[in-house]
């Protein structure tokens, strides 16, 4: 255990070995705040030092500027103590400022701050946007433009569709059944509907009482071409993905897609 606990908070460090000391059991209690979680995304540290320039010479001493190896394996040792898992090539750069850098965690008895550096991490942000084309079957218009702030988009034959209990269903994606394409005779008046998932930032297909059995079919066929996929619970739904075709009941088609034509 470090002497330094034993000071008081006022206390200044005097000499080299003291000033070591208070860096690394500032490092130390910052490490310590993530105790057992992964360091695998640490780029490495920086240091910040203010210090007055008569004793800037015990602060560069007290980092081992001359071989600044000798500190860094010091923190190395902190961070096995906490089973931080620093990557291979993990850096720790120390500078000296006249002011101390705002919003970082600052040590108690001198003038030093650090900063954790960490990999930057692109997240994939899917459209809220996309576009849902007919392929097979005849709609009201050859192409759908849906948003997530639409809400439920539904998917039947006929734009007003009476159903068992008497409710009146508005599909947004219509078939209608005065329509020549045979196709649409297989579509039910509640087949399926999309939702967005502000969760996982996706469109999500759910197949509804017309869309499972004993009813007409929903299936899923991915652009990759594998073999289709078939929904037969109302309540899982399908993750929507770039090329992903729709099919209705036997053969009426649609295709998902974020690009318009």
């Amino acid at each position: 255990m470090f002497n330094l606990f034993n000071r008081k908070a006022a206390e200044k460090p005097g000499d080299v070995k003291a000033v070591r000391e208070a860096l690394i059991v500032f490092i130390k209690q910052e490490l310590q705040k993530l105790e057992g979680g992964e360091g695998g995304n640490i780029r490495g540290f920086q240091l910040y030092i203010a210090c007055a320039a008569v004793e800037k010479y015990m602060y560069e001493s007290a980092v081992f500027t001359e071989d600044p190896a000798r500190f860094k394996n010091e923190v190395q040792r902190v961070a096995d103590d906490f089973a931080i898992d620093l990557p291979e090539k993990w850096t720790l750069d120390t500078v000296f400022a006249d002011i101390l850098p705002a919003g970082l965690p600052r040590a108690e008895q001198i003038e030093a701050a650090l900063e954790v550096k960490t990999h930057e991490i692109k997240v994939l942000e899917k459209p809220e946007v996309a576009y849902i084309k007919v392929l097979t079957g005849e709609t009201e218009q050859p192409e759908y433009k849906i948003t997530a702030a639409q809400g439920r988009i539904n998917i039947g034959r006929d734009r007003q569709a009476q159903v068992k209990d008497g409710h009146v269903r508005l599909n947004d994606i219509a078939f209608p059944s005065d329509s020549r394409s045979a196709e649409n005779k297989y579509v039910s008046r509640q087949h399926a509907h999309i939702d967005w998932n502000s969760e996982t930032g996706t469109f999500m297909l759910f197949a509804d009482e017309g869309g499972i059995p004993p009813g007409n079919k929903l299936k899923i066929s991915s652009a990759e071409g594998h073999q289709p996929v078939k929904i037969t619970f109302i309540e899982l739904g399908h993750e929507l993905r770039e090329g992903d075709q729709i099919i209705l009941g036997d053969s009426a088609v649609l295709t998902f897609s974020y690009h318009t034509n």
